[in-house]
């Protein structure tokens, strides 16, 4: 089963993908993560990532294709992957395609989670952290239970991560939609993309997806 997961940041497609590759077997594939791993192992294509990087250019579609193409031949992908980040445009998305038909391979769902947009920002916007445990809570919706003090730990520290303001989300938003709905018409035409109500629990959004999964 090859899917990719479509959604905003804080979406929570990270917990999800981790999860399907927990339970189901699938490996998740971190563009970010593979650029890394590929420079890292000095083959032909990291020495070449490399070498874009350090110049301070994109690296061209081309080569995250060709990553993908390495990454998905490895035993442990053997039973599916779950795409997270890529692709991000129309060309990418055609690209990606040719390379998975080149390999006898070929995408089995796109799954859209749905968010509304100024729930998502509030759910953001809250989150603040134990600094001494990493236990998470929330402004609203999972205070501890005595204010100022960490349930798990009792540490009276707390963190917040600098990028988890209303503003820094508006324009995470705006780039996710210019990003991202060219590709619902190109997947919704192909006969693969699928919806889940990304807003709902997390346990929810996994019934979800696994039942979408298990249509395929």
């Amino acid at each position: 089963m090859n899917i990719i997961l479509l959604g905003p940041p804080g979406a929570g497609k990270g917990t999800q993908a981790q999860r399907l590759q927990a339970e189901k077997g699938m490996v998740q594939l971190s563009t970010g993560d593979m650029l890394r791993a590929a420079v890292a192992s000095g083959s032909e294509l990291g020495m070449k990532a490399k070498g874009i990087m350090e110049r301070g250019e994109l690296v061209p579609d081309s080569l995250m294709v060709g990553l993908i193409q390495d990454r998905i031949a490895q035993p442990d992908a053997a039973k599916g992957f779950i795409l997270d980040g890529f692709p991000r445009t129309e060309a990418q998305a055609k690209a990606l395609d040719d390379m998975l038909a080149k390999a006898g391979k070929k995408l089995d769902r796109v799954v859209e989670m749905e968010v509304d947009e100024q729930a998502l920002t509030e759910r953001i916007v809250g989150r603040f952290t134990c600094a001494k445990c990493g236990t998470g809570y929330h402004d609203k919706f999972k205070r501890p239970k005595v204010d100022g003090v960490c349930d798990v730990c009792g540490s009276k520290e707390f963190t917040r991560r600098k990028d988890d303001n209303a503003e820094t989300m508006k324009t995470r938003m705006v780039a996710y939609r210019a990003q991202t709905e060219p590709l619902l018409p190109y997947y919704g035409a192909r006969g693969v993309l699928r919806k889940v109500d990304g807003m709902a629990a997390m346990d929810e959004v996994y019934r979800q997806i696994s039942g979408v999964l298990s249509g395929a």
